[in-house]
């Protein structure tokens, strides 16, 4: 094979890129909550009305989910990242000049939360299920750890510049720093498919993957086919439980959570570093462990460890406790990741991974929104957070026989004459 022996497979200089503007751009997505006490101070505009720009923000970043992964199965995941790129410098830029409270909803509710969504999971499942059939695991891994690692590099690097240089110019800088790293790794070093480069995906003809399973014949399978097949829904309801248990309930309300039992901000942040720090190692470890023992196995065991956490959460009794919760919580957060996009590929075929992931990971959206609000209405009704986590505890431990009830098996689907992205001639 092209491209295999002692020689680098490109296709781990294409995830190498592809890791890289993941990084930024989940980044870049997490830092709004750095220039909200700045933009009050500059325009006095009060607290909520900033918050509805986040709002929009992530709603945004959901529903990006299955149109940017419909059009990386089609158009090819290349063009969908360089323009999502670019999009999203261009909104960052823009936002160092907003004047009116409108234009940051036009700037970082519309323009950064569609530029992110399409640089996010959906399009990077899509380019590495097409380079990686061995492997796919770790990969999707390594793109969950550059997610974490986002946050951790870049929300430091917006807090110094916008105390060293001010709000605008954090914003004006950091839109420059994505357009001239990620634009031209896009250009440079990402190709839709193998095939473009006259290769074979990484691992392709060797052995079959963990659990013994062939891998899927060519073809793509539509969303419409899809939703007709109980794995799609096992996927997208235990990714759902995914997303209100983590970025809906445990984002959202940890701190002041941590802040009615006697925890200051500084220990709740504290916290928030640890779960982050073990985010990367958790999601790097769970490829790992997919490529090895399969998948829907240690997807279910995730979810369980997840609702112990949760349990534990409620009895934590000094700093060191809620580090600890942190920890586990942590290797927890991101793991489901490499298992839930590895299966959709295995069982629906990877030239319809971008649009299946779509609209799994808008399940997790939908997860995190009800997530977030559920937990402030508990709070409102009871004066206390406890019964929020006990029903995300109960969530993750339904998650489990969802987990353990998925096929494996690859659907039939309709062939395809060619790789999205690819001529029909292309060899």
């Amino acid at each position: 094979m092209k491209g295999s022996g002692s020689r680098l497979h490109p296709a781990w200089i294409v995830l190498g890129a592809l890791v890289v503007v993941t990084l930024l751009g989940s980044g870049l997505r997490a830092v709004f909550g750095v220039f909200i006490r700045p933009m009050e101070a500059t325009f006095g505009w009060d607290r909520a009305a900033l918050s509805g720009a986040a709002a929009l923000s992530l709603l945004l970043l959901g529903a990006a989910g299955p149109v940017v992964g419909w059009l990386a199965d089609r158009w090819g995941p290349r063009r969908v990242i360089f323009v999502s790129a670019v999009l999203l410098s261009i909104g960052t830029v823009l936002s160092s000049r907003v004047t009116a409270l409108w234009q940051i909803y036009v700037t970082c509710g519309v323009l950064m939360g569609l530029g992110a969504g399409g640089v996010g999971m959906s399009t990077a499942a899509a380019l590495a299920a097409r380079w990686f059939e061995a492997r796919r695991g770790l990969v999707m891994g390594l793109v969950g750890g550059a997610m974490s690692a986002g946050q951790l590099v870049i929300v430091p690097l917006a807090v110094w510049l916008t105390v060293t240089h001010g709000w605008r110019d954090s914003f004006l800088y950091l839109g420059i720093l994505v357009l001239l790293v990620s634009v031209p790794l896009t250009l440079f070093f990402v190709k839709d498919d193998p095939a473009q480069r006259g290769l074979r995906a990484y691992g392709a003809g060797q052995a079959a993957p963990a659990g013994g399973l062939q891998p899927a014949p060519e073809g793509r399978t539509s969303v419409a086919d899809a939703m007709r097949v109980p794995a799609f829904w096992l996927l997208a309801g235990t990714f759902f439980v995914c997303g209100y248990t983590s970025n809906g309930l445990v984002l959202t309300h940890l701190v002041p959570h941590a802040a009615e039992h006697g925890f200051s901000e500084m220990h709740a942040a504290q916290a928030l570093g640890v779960m982050g720090a073990m985010n990367i190692v958790g999601t790097i470890m769970s490829g790992w462990i997919c490529d090895r023992f399969g998948r829907k196995g240690p997807l279910a065991f995730y979810y369980g460890v997840r609702g112990v956490s949760l349990i534990f959460l409620l009895y934590v009794w000094n700093v060191p406790s809620l580090d600890m919760f942190a920890a586990i919580f942590g290797l927890n957060y991101i793991s489901t990741v490499p298992p839930t996009t590895t299966l959709t590929a295995n069982i629906f075929g990877r030239y319809s991974v971008g649009s299946l992931s779509g609209w799994i990971f808008f399940a997790h959206q939908v997860g995190a929104a009800l997530g977030a609000a559920v937990g402030g209405w508990i709070f409102e009704a009871t004066g206390s957070y406890s019964w929020a986590f006990t029903s995300a505890a109960l969530l993750a431990f339904l998650a489990v026989p969802m987990a353990l009830a998925i096929n494996e098996a690859p659907v039939t689907r309709t062939p395809s004459r060619a790789p999205a992205g690819l001529p029909a001639t292309a060899s």
